[in-house]
């Protein structure tokens, strides 16, 4: 099996270097880009199965990067690096289409245990039932498609993970650190807005009124459930 390929973009060179370093350590094919403009062009030309992604860069930042990547639908996972204290640049990054963030400074060896997590979900073939069916939902986890009432609705690969794991039990209510670490591999109380962020992208794309959701019902206090549906819903 060829190495995984991660591409890092900073225009921090030493930051750079340092993660390459770290990633190339544990067997992966790493490319790296100073800006987005440049990492677009090596997105299409290698697809690389992930993406470590700065946010404050020249030429093309990482939001404009995150806009043309999913408008392409280019491959590949994308984690983001934030420099902010607080979760405003990762809330926006995450609704653009962004799977999963960390902030600065951080461990590289935990950066590297997001992207063995991120990778471990995208490529291991998912446990149980592959067709899910939940009312008009139908999630393919074979064919990682998604569908409400026939109609194909485009998913990140984080919000597709989360999605398959409420639709599998309808009704239950999972807590956000449940889902968390159902869908990261790694459940950590500083990254649990991700969770909220997810939610409000798949009511964005799912429900006909994302005010007053259908499907994925907020639980008060405690997290989130997929609602039980009826045949005819």
């Amino acid at each position: 099996m060829s190495a995984r390929t991660v591409l890092i973009v900073d225009d921090e060179e030493r930051l750079r270097a340092l993660v390459r370093t770290y990633l190339e350590r544990e067997g992966y094919r790493v490319l790296t880009a100073a800006n987005g403009r440049e990492a677009l062009r090596l997105t299409r030309s290698e697809k690389p199965d992930l993406i470590i992604l700065d946010i404050m860069m020249p030429e093309m930042d990482g939001y404009e990067y995150v806009r043309q990547h999913r408008a392409e639908s280019l491959p590949g996972a994308i984690i983001m690096l934030t420099a902010r204290v607080d979760d405003a640049d990762a809330v926006l990054g995450l609704e653009l289409g962004a799977d999963d963030y960390v902030t600065k400074p951080f461990s590289p060896r935990v950066l590297v245990a997001r992207v063995r997590a991120v990778l471990r979900r995208a490529n291991a073939r998912p446990p149980g039932e592959q067709l899910l069916r939940a009312g008009q939902v139908v999630v393919d986890r074979a064919a990682h498609t998604v569908t409400v009432a026939g109609r194909e609705v485009d998913l990140t690969p984080s919000e597709f993970d989360l999605l398959a794991v409420l639709v599998a039990a309808p009704g239950r209510v999972f807590t956000r650190a449940q889902l968390l670490e159902q869908v990261q591999g790694v459940a950590y109380e500083a990254y649990e807005r991700t969770i909220d962020v997810h939610v409000k992208n798949l009511r964005a794309k799912l429900e006909d009124d994302p005010r007053d959701p259908r499907y994925i019902e907020t639980v008060y206090g405690v997290g989130y459930r997929f609602a039980e549906q009826t045949e005819e819903a």
